[in-house]
């Protein structure tokens, strides 16, 4: 059986059970299991369901050099109250010097492609790395995030990093999130109090208005369906 195969089989076994065994189930079974957290708040509660299975679980982040502030405070309050130390992947700073000397300090807001490059220096680049000892990419993806995000299945196999997808809370809403930080009380991003339900890099990501789609904060010079950094893939 092929990984791809396995995946729409497990896909169709684990769609009715809960998630926190859809959790348990990839970290029991097999060996190379990872988070990637942007820190937001659905990958907050991942990170607290996956440690109360398994408290040396693998949990990494990219850190693209142009976060929040906000950002790092919530990496520190997760290191410390689960006592670990998220992985962190950087850019490749030969990149990063050569990106500047090229679009500048923000060329993204001049062209779609310019906002992709960037994107791809500082996020898929580093996320290449992470991914490539992992059998199983775990994510804080839903589906009412985006409209990008409508049709994504619960496990996939993902021919961009090839490796198998698993998006946990794909299913859940923004209430269900809430409701699991505050009765575990989780640590979360303080943004998130002041109007931003998705959270990226400082100058690509800003509070949305009221009646706004939640990921309108994300990339708001650009039209919904380019709104993915290529992480993310249909």
């Amino acid at each position: 059986m092929s990984k791809k195969e396995l995946a729409n089989k497990l896909n169709e076994e684990l769609k009715n059970k809960s998630t926190a065994e859809i959790v348990e189930y990839f970290l029991t079974s097999f060996d190379n299991v990872a988070l990637s957290s942007s820190l937001a708040a659905e990958d907050q509660v991942l990170t607290d369901m996956m440690l109360k299975i398994k408290d040396d679980a693998n949990i990494f982040t990219l850190d693209t050099g142009r976060l929040h502030p906000e950002t790092y405070d919530v990496m520190d309050a997760t290191n410390l109250k689960y006592g670990i130390k998220i992985n962190v992947f950087f850019p490749d700073s030969k990149l990063v010097q050569e990106l500047y000397q090229t679009q500048g300090v923000n060329g993204q807001y001049e062209s779609i492609e310019n906002r992709k490059n960037c994107c791809g220096i500082r996020k898929i680049e580093p996320l290449k790395r992470a991914l490539s000892q992992l059998d199983v990419w775990i994510t804080g993806l839903r589906a009412t995030q985006s409209v990008t995000r409508v049709d994504m299945p619960l496990v996939e196999w993902d021919d961009n990093f090839n490796v198998i997808k698993v998006n946990p809370i794909i299913n859940w809403n923004e209430k269900d999130v809430w409701n699991y930080i505050k009765e575990n009380k989780v640590p979360y991003n303080k943004l998130h109090d002041q109007g931003f339900p998705s959270i990226g890099c400082a100058p690509c990501t800003r509070a949305i208005k009221e009646g706004e789609d939640i990921r309108a904060g994300r990339w708001w010079w650009e039209n919904p369906e380019h709104k993915e950094c290529g992480l993310h893939k249909k």
